[in-house]
């Protein structure tokens, strides 16, 4: 009989001058980029928790700290590689994954099958199984006023 495993994850980083905005692993041409150690890619950390925490495994802050040197301006998508290798010698393989970005700016909706693209070859899932949605926060918050954006992501995984 299968086993399944149901994840939640989310992320949220502040938007800075001189960073490079990337999100699902794609680089958004905007004037500002998200602050973190890595390229503080929201939505890839926000798939990585969902992982996680469908295996039972710490967060992405324990696997990959911010102390951590080897882990200074990598690609979240590097990060994600790693938690799928590590999802799959638990014996576990992803069936779907829904995903949603909060941010007033920049507007994201033409880049997200590009994301979508991104993802699905990192997780060799169906391109059907996968959802990348995106919603602003009303002017409400951070977020809301364009200072951070933040990102859900939901997994189903299968033994």
């Amino acid at each position: 009989m299968a086993e399944y495993k149901v994840g939640f994850g989310y992320d949220i980083h502040r938007l800075v001058a001189n960073r490079k905005l990337i999100l699902g692993g794609v680089q958004i041409p905007y004037s500002k980029g998200l602050f973190g150690h890595s390229d503080a890619d929201v939505l890839i950390h926000a798939i990585c928790d969902a992982i996680l925490g469908a295996i039972g495994k710490p967060d992405i802050g324990e696997l990959f700290p911010n102390t951590d040197k080897r882990y200074k301006n990598i690609a979240s998508s590097k990060l994600l590689e790693i938690v799928v290798k590590l999802m799959k010698k638990c014996g576990f393989s992803l069936v779907n994954l829904d995903t949603v970005i909060i941010a007033e700016v920049p507007k994201i909706s033409r880049f997200k099958d590009l994301m979508k693209n991104k993802i699905v070859g990192i997780l060799n899932i169906k391109k059907d199984n996968i959802n990348i949605k995106a919603s602003t926060n009303e002017g409400i918050s951070q977020i809301g006023s364009g200072k951070a954006i933040a990102a859900y992501a939901v997994v189903l995984l299968v033994k």
